[in-house]
């Protein structure tokens, strides 16, 4: 694909097209990984040997949506699967929302042969840092059909008095 216009006469059957991938000019990734072993002097892969990833999954794949509306916060979370016991919503004085939980894994019979895992288990936690305007002391969550809401009301601003002030 063409990036740059290349005004120069004929350049691989192209006459005013300069593809710096087409010859090997620039190659972005070419020297990656010798630079990534000078910056990372371990090796990082034998750290994740033998792991089980798919904790590190769970909390990657806990999708939440944040939707604004003149009088609250609604927090939506996606957690298929979890029943109420399963989640904790949690609010801390600095104004931070968290969601968590724990998603177990399926009991494995030795017998069965497994062709695809592809659900994500173990603990997840997300944290959301809340505007001013919320109500702290009034938040309300509830789960339904795998789906968690978490709303945080709004604090109504007062309109503020304006009075004249009397100079003596």
């Amino acid at each position: 694909m063409a990036l740059t216009p290349f005004f120069g006469g004929g350049h691989g059957g192209r006459n005013d097209i300069f593809d710096p991938w087409e010859h090997g000019f620039w190659d972005p990734w070419r020297n990656f990984d010798s630079v990534w072993d000078r910056l990372v002097p371990f090796d990082h892969r034998s750290l994740l040997a033998g792991r089980d990833m798919s904790s590190l999954q769970a909390v990657v794949n806990t999708n939440v949506d944040w939707r604004e509306t003149p009088e609250s916060h609604i927090f939506k979370a996606d957690l298929p699967g979890l029943e109420r016991g399963d989640v904790k919503v949690t609010v801390e004085g600095n104004r931070t929302l968290e969601i968590s939980g724990e998603r177990t894994r399926e009991e494995e019979n030795k017998t069965d042969t497994w062709h695809r895992v592809e659900r994500s288990y173990g603990k997840f936690s997300r944290r959301f840092h809340l505007p001013d305007d919320a109500n702290m002391e009034a938040v309300n969550a509830k789960v339904e059909n795998g789906l968690l809401t978490v709303t945080v009301p709004k604090i109504k601003k007062t309109e503020r008095e304006v009075r004249v002030v009397d100079i003596n």
